[in-house]
């Protein structure tokens, strides 16, 4: 059976002065973290612009940042706009599933490869990335994120993803193995629920065939990461993962018992899984590039990346 999960095609890096255009394909934003986090890439030396409807909210529904419509045409146009080099989300929540319809894959894929960062509802975007536009993506925080604007390390890790991949190539965690072991693949993953819940739509990879699996989520209690895990696994989503990472579980139950329900769910797929890697909603979060060959090694808790993430 082919892999379901390839080596993809690497943005190129950013510059000092590089355009990069702040979008909301979910939830909606607040305005003094969003301006926090525009002074934040300002000093970085990039010249940051903010798509229009970044700060609307829906008149009904209001856990959305805006139309379907809206959220669709503002990261279409910031895509297809030749002088943006890079496209940042504000924030997660809810809504990237509503909107990824609308967009007009075609169009996007002959604007070229350029940097997409973000994380959460974003992994509905990280897996259309994979599967229409063949794309490395970057699973990292996001411009209005709380935990960007607060965080130095946060900042540190993926500034230097995007001007000098080449300096963490190696991503070291701190963490552990829940398995023990070491494995190659290709990375991919992101919020467990979104991952379930794309699963059979267009947009989303078949499987996780081949692939170093990242796996986080957030304000979810055990018996619900225990029904997102299994679907999966029932689905047949898991068959031939090469290896696990596990990111943060803030705001579900004490990690005594996810971890309990991770090693019963995972540990049978005998391959190497790796804990508390620091990826996810969690402080001082570290940038994980989706679609890169690497390899895992759980016992020392690192990713070293074939090549550095972008170009």
């Amino acid at each position: 059976m082919s892999e379901a999960v390839r080596e993809l095609l690497r943005p190129s890096r950013l510059a000092p002065g590089a355009r990069v255009a702040v979008v909301a394909p979910s939830g909606p934003v607040p305005e003094e973290r969003l301006q926090a986090g525009l002074d934040v890439l300002r000093g970085w030396d990039l010249d940051p612009v903010v798509a229009p409807h970044v700060l609307d909210r829906h008149g009904e529904l209001t856990y959305l940042a805006g139309t379907d419509a809206d959220r669709a045409a503002d990261l279409q146009a910031a895509w297809c706009d030749p002088s943006v080099d890079a496209v940042l989300c504000a924030r997660g929540g809810y809504g990237a599933q509503r909107m990824v319809d609308l967009l007009d894959w075609e169009a996007m894929r002959a604007a070229g490869p350029k940097v997409f960062v973000g994380f959460s509802d974003v992994t509905v975007l990280h897996e259309a990335f994979a599967a229409r536009l063949g794309l490395v993506t970057l699973h990292g925080p996001m411009a209005a994120g709380v935990d960007f604007v607060k965080n130095a390390r946060a900042q540190e890790h993926l500034k230097s993803t995007l001007f000098a991949p080449e300096s963490v190539r190696t991503i070291i965690s701190g963490g552990g193995a829940l398995v023990p072991g070491r494995a190659r693949g290709v990375t991919l993953g992101g919020c467990l629920c979104l991952l379930a819940a794309e699963l059979g739509s267009p947009h989303a990879r078949p499987g996780a065939r081949g692939g170093l699996l990242c796996l986080e989520d957030v304000g979810e209690e055990t018996y619900r990461l225990d029904r997102y895990l299994t679907q999966l696994g029932r689905a047949g989503w898991l068959e031939g993962v090469r290896g696990v990472l596990l990111g943060s579980w803030e705001q579900c139950e004490p990690y005594e018992k996810v971890r309990a329900l991770l090693l019963d769910r995972l540990g049978g797929l005998g391959v190497p899984i790796a804990e508390d890697f620091g990826f996810g909603h969690c402080a001082g979060a570290l940038t994980v590039p989706f679609g890169v060959s690497a390899a895992l090694d759980a016992d020392a808790g690192t990713l070293t990346l074939d090549e550095p993430a972008l170009r």
